[in-house]
């Protein structure tokens, strides 16, 4: 499928309706509050087929799936435990904010303007601006002292951290690079370097020196980070693809519009294209908006237009995954997911974002719902505990982008049991030595 930006229309992945208006917010802060109630979602055809993109469709090979139960984890419906604050909120006229992310005590947002906003924690405070010609910052990674963000126009930008008293960032590559369109002219191959269609994710893999791009183009492009050259295009699914994470074991998850996450393993001998799926895993015949695997990778969530967060838990002795539930409560898309330690975080179309905390049997428990933005929220981060120690209860601090425009930070309560602090340690540690 060939073509060019413009033949796409805006995608529903990272942008709403040109015609979309949100009330802006403009509060500084917000008291305590504590959420009584986590309510089921209410699902909604017309939700999914507003967040959809219709694109012609080619032929694959049928592929194995699993299957799941409709049965769904009780604890969803408790009252929430945790208690949060909104300690900071940010407006700026960047329109509205896409992708966000959080490495060293920094954050990086991006948004519908041509700048990536670099905020210093714990205080968030604005510490720089990454600017290019291009707009639209869709999709942001931050990898040791790399930052990858992006664009519409279906290029990444690449740039070099470094850490003289302040922080500062030199731009060091456009990819794909020019240099590699005149090499594949050379050689007489693949002429479509470049994704044909927004970018919407991306995700990297430091241990095996590669840069994955999703795209509505129905692609993932494998680069290589050392010298930013394609080396694969995997043709992942009949639908656009939403999403794409990585394990630290090297498995590729992706997630389409065609309501499947797709599993996807690397094959070293298997010449050009090492990439080989696994298995299909089915999301109720909802499109999956989002994906993100807990921290020691045994479980993977995939957030649905249907308000549902589905998820997987893989085996202790097969390492298959097999399905686990569903998350309830939102009652709109689901448009971004983060983990940290045990905490899961879901941002949605509802306006709001919801914060569960996962056990050590797989079961999750709702502990807040963070409401204060004014339209659907695109992007979240989560950082596991608090960014001061003006307070040693147990939780974590929430960033959120919302298309409303504003940036949110919270500040989230919740007091764990000595014990399942320990068994989670104690898990963390086996894994990390197996």
């Amino acid at each position: 499928m060939a073509g060019t930006l413009e033949e796409f229309p805006s995608s529903p992945s990272f942008a709403m309706r040109d015609n979309a208006q949100f009330p802006r917010s403009v509060s500084t802060k917000e008291p305590s509050i504590t959420e009584p109630l986590c309510l089921p979602p209410r699902l909604s055809s017309t939700t999914a087929a507003s967040l959809s993109l219709s694109l012609h469709q080619y032929s694959q090979p049928p592929t194995p799936r699993i299957s799941f139960s409709p049965e769904y984890s009780s604890k969803n419906d408790t009252a929430c435990a945790g208690t949060y604050r909104c300690i900071s909120s940010v407006l700026k006229k960047d329109g509205q904010i896409l992708c966000i992310a959080a490495a060293n005590g920094v954050v990086y947002t991006g948004s519908q303007g041509n700048a990536v906003r670099v905020w210093k924690l714990p205080e968030f405070t604005e510490c720089g601006l990454l600017k290019t010609k291009t707009s639209m910052v869709v999709a942001l990674q931050v990898s040791n002292d790399r930052v990858y963000a992006a664009y519409a126009d279906c290029r990444i930008r690449v740039w070099r951290r470094t850490w003289e008293g302040v922080v500062r960032h030199v731009r060091i590559a456009t990819v794909p690079t020019a240099g590699s369109y005149v090499r594949s002219y050379i050689v007489g191959g693949n002429k479509m370097i470049k994704h044909m269609g927004p970018i919407t994710s991306l995700a990297i893999n430091v241990t095996d020196d590669v840069l994955y791009s999703a795209s509505v183009d129905k692609t993932v492009k494998v680069w290589r980070i050392s010298d930013f050259k394609c080396i694969e295009t995997i043709q992942a699914h009949l639908e656009p693809i939403n999403a794409v994470a990585v394990a630290d074991d090297g498995v590729l998850y992706t997630a389409s519009d065609d309501a499947t996450v797709r599993v996807w393993r690397r094959n070293f001998c298997s010449g050009d294209r090492p990439h080989s799926l696994t298995v299909t895993l089915p999301a109720k015949n909802s499109p999956v908006k989002t994906v993100a695997l807990s921290s020691d990778g045994r479980v993977l969530y995939g957030g649905c237009s249907d308000g549902y967060v589905h998820y997987w838990l893989k085996g202790w002795f097969t390492g298959q995954l097999q399905y686990g539930g569903a998350l309830l409560g939102h009652t709109h898309a689901v448009m971004c997911l983060a983990n940290a330690a045990n905490y899961v975080v879901s941002g949605s179309a509802d306006s709001t974002c919801r914060v569960w905390t996962r056990e050590l049997n797989g079961q999750h428990s709702s502990i807040a719902v963070l409401q204060g933005h004014r339209g659907p929220v695109r992007c979240v981060t989560v950082l596991s505990g608090h960014l001061t120690d003006e307070n040693t209860e147990d939780g974590c601090t929430v960033c959120s982008g919302s298309l409303d425009g504003v940036l949110k930070v919270w500040r989230v309560h919740y007091a764990t049991s000595p014990s399942t602090r320990d068994a989670f340690q104690n898990a963390r540690e086996y894994f990390e030595l197996t």
